[in-house]
């Protein structure tokens, strides 16, 4: 995926480089010069916000992440759910 450098300096990442690493606006980046590229990473993860609500199919309570949260696999829910209290 290419990008350019605006007359401000600023570059785009775009979405589907965001979508992936779950970057939002107002996210830190921390900028390096390695072997003379750049390299921007995430600071830190924060911590997602979630909400219980209503499936609409079956009226069962359910988390909602939001549509942009990572699918998680069989295995991580169930390593979640052996850890719930």
């Amino acid at each position: 995926m290419q990008t350019r450098v605006s007359t401000k300096g600023q570059v785009v990442l775009p979405g589907p480089l965001r979508r992936k690493l779950g970057l939002r606006t107002g996210d830190r980046l921390e900028a390096s010069i390695e072997n003379g590229r750049i390299v921007l990473a995430p600071e830190t993860k924060r911590a997602r916000r979630v909400r219980i609500t209503k499936d609409t199919l079956t009226g069962l309570p359910v988390l909602d992440a939001g549509a942009d949260a990572p699918a998680l696999t069989s295995r991580e829910v169930e390593e979640i759910l052996a850890s719930f209290p």
